[in-house]
């Protein structure tokens, strides 16, 4: 993606019609990537635009069935097919980097065989070096936009995200690291609903991952159908709220295609990104949410402040206090169709940075996590009074959130 690209797709995400997403697609894969990216951002855009933007979560361009066939062949060692009874030749599902088919082991065990599209390393990397020197040259002449829209950090997330997707093995190491979490702190926190697929590792590599078939609908099969319990999407804020205010360790693209709900039981599936938070922003994190969920303001904006890198003070604070008030005198009791988490957070961040705090760029994951979770809220319960239904799980929180632990 070359400079007038970047500029053409920033162009069809901010114009008025809705964009085309199959042209997106054909502009490469850091375009897709920069464009789902997008899809969260409901603190600015319309959220028509955001919903139809997320499609590229679920309805990227498939590989025809003879180049799976071909990439089989290309990314696998001699014998690997030797240990299946079948491959499906068409795929179960699609996403920006890669293709998911059904298989049968000679086992009889039903497993999903992810495949990477094609070698995008070489032409994603170029792609973000022309982007970056594109915004830094946008900085030279804005300062004010690296603390208010980090576009910086936000690309560099993108890239470092999609690297990782990119190997595979990496979707292996980073769902070890969270079922360790989980086997590690069962007897302390309720994580008996989650689950993970198992993952045959003999049989994959970089750019082919064979692991269970988990035979249940996702999240997002369940919202687009109104079938998701709004129970349900409240345990997923009770299992990833432990790993992102407990343990600062959490799954990094908990989409809700990511999610499978089967026999009451929630999977995390496509664990390729994986996020990290230090205990200053864990502890603040939960602070603020809490006071928030009991709509206690003042408390809120101390937290806040307590998770800047660079805090303030005196009479710099009580202006941006009074300020923070102001922003937050609809939000009491009000449903989630009535006014959005997502957009309050980013203007609460906006507010914090204008008023002179300096946030580190570890923010952004977080943030990326609380604006699917409003989404899929917004979709499963728009009339749900969100922050008030999280108080039951505060206490539970609270007495692993203050344990200071090292970073997985």
């Amino acid at each position: 993606m070359n400079w007038f690209g970047f500029i053409r797709l920033m162009n069809s995400i901010f114009n008025d019609d809705l964009p085309d997403l199959d042209k997106i697609q054909r502009q490469g894969l850091l375009a897709v990537k920069i464009a789902q990216t997008f899809a969260l951002r409901i603190d600015f855009l319309d959220r028509e635009k955001c919903q139809h933007l997320a499609k590229l979560y679920r309805q990227a361009a498939q590989i025809p069935s003879e180049t799976a066939e071909r990439l089989i062949l290309q990314n696998t060692p001699a014998g690997w097919r030797d240990s299946f009874a079948r491959i499906d030749p068409l795929p179960l599902a699609a996403a920006s980097i890669g293709q998911v088919h059904r298989g049968c082991l000679k086992s009889g065990e039903e497993v999903v065989i992810k495949l990477v599209k094609n070698d995008f390393r070489q032409q994603f990397r170029a792609d973000v070096d022309s982007v970056m020197k594109l915004l830094k040259l946008a900085i030279f002449f804005y300062p004010k936009l690296r603390k208010v829209a980090d576009p910086e950090g936000i690309l560099a997330n993108i890239s470092e995200f999609t690297l990782c997707e990119l190997d595979l093995r990496n979707e292996i190491r980073h769902g070890e690291v969270l079922r360790q979490i989980d086997r590690d702190n069962r007897s302390r926190f309720d994580l008996t609903r989650l689950r993970f697929p198992k993952i045959h590792h003999e049989l994959s590599g970089p750019d082919v991952l064979v692991s269970e078939f988990i035979d249940g609908p996702t999240f997002d099969e369940l919202l687009e159908s109104g079938r998701l319990a709004y129970d349900d999407l409240l345990q997923l804020f009770h299992i990833h709220g432990f790993y992102m205010f407990g343990i600062g360790t959490f799954h990094g693209d908990i989409h809700p295609g990511n999610l499978i709900l089967r026999n009451g039981d929630i999977y995390f599936i496509d664990t390729g990104a994986l996020s990290k938070v230090g205990n200053r922003i864990r502890i603040g994190l939960f602070d603020f949410f809490e006071a928030l969920s009991f709509f206690d303001y003042p408390a809120c904006a101390r937290a806040l402040n307590s998770m800047a890198e660079i805090s303030i003070s005196g009479p710099q604070y009580q202006a941006f206090e009074q300020k923070f008030l102001v922003l937050y005198k609809d939000f009491t009791n009000s449903t989630v169709s009535q006014v959005s988490l997502t957009q309050k957070m980013m203007e609460t961040i906006k507010l914090g940075v204008h008023s002179g705090m300096v946030f580190e760029r570890g923010m952004f994951p977080i943030i990326k996590s609380l604006m699917y979770l409003d989404g899929m809220v917004l979709k499963c319960n728009p009339e749900a009074i969100l922050l008030k239904d999280m108080r039951r799980f505060i206490e539970e929180f609270k007495s692993v959130v203050k344990q200071e632990v090292p970073l997985q």
